[in-house]
């Protein structure tokens, strides 16, 4: 039985385009929680909580996962309602060095726990984007391939947060400083230098990251 869930799981996954961090991340586990439940049998089988997570995400039934199948969908309608469905969104622009890459709206979405998007500050549900980082000036906070999780409504700039804007018509991500220089944005990478003493006028802040997510 135990084998017969790991193995209708790991179909789950490679059948959506999914991978194995991203859904332990979803259960708010480590990113190899189920990479060593489907390849090494540990945990020898998933908590209920979990399975409903699951069932709920990928929109199967609870009895797929090694559930009861007398159990009602109560359990799967209470989840589901609990997971928000993030749009990764075209941002309408090209990227620039250490920027941001386009993504069509037709790529798939990712579902957080909507008790985790208040623990990270979120505010608007609708007002939540997932953007994919390009490029290195970042490194080591944000890595190039990175999924962001952007709130639109944060506009407001609190120095040491980072932020997806647009400056002179370059749409990036980068931190936000101040200093005797006034407003800074700052690469992580030190190989990139700092822009600074730049018209405020000239900078649009599109939101603020609050999480990002990324392949092993």
């Amino acid at each position: 039985m135990a084998d017969d869930v790991r193995s209708a799981l790991d179909a789950l996954i490679r059948e959506r385009g999914e991978d194995y961090s991203a859904i332990s991340r979803l259960l708010g586990r480590n990113p190899a929680y189920i990479q060593q439940f489907i390849k090494r049998g540990s945990p020898r089988k998933l908590s209920e909580e979990d399975r409903l997570r699951l069932a709920a995400y990928f929109r199967v039934p609870e009895t797929r996962l090694g559930g009861r199948a007398d159990g009602g969908p109560a359990g799967d309608m209470a989840l589901a309602a609990a997971l928000v469905t993030v749009p990764r969104i075209a941002i309408g622009a090209s990227a620039g060095p250490g920027g941001i890459a386009e993504i069509e709206e037709r790529d798939r979405p990712i579902a957080f726990d909507d008790g985790l998007l208040r623990d990270l500050g979120a505010g608007r549900r609708a007002a939540l984007s997932i953007i994919r980082v390009a490029g290195e000036s970042m490194e080591p906070t944000l890595h190039d391939g990175d999924d962001i999780l952007v709130d639109r409504d944060a506009s407001e700039i609190r120095p040491g947060g980072i932020y997806v804007l647009r400056l002179d018509d370059l749409l990036m991500v980068k931190r936000l400083l101040r200093d005797d220089r006034g407003l800074v944005v700052h690469s992580d990478n030190p190989a990139h230098p700092e822009i600074a003493g730049f018209d405020p006028a000239t900078l649009q802040v599109i939101g603020r990251v609050l999480w990002c997510g990324r392949k092993l």
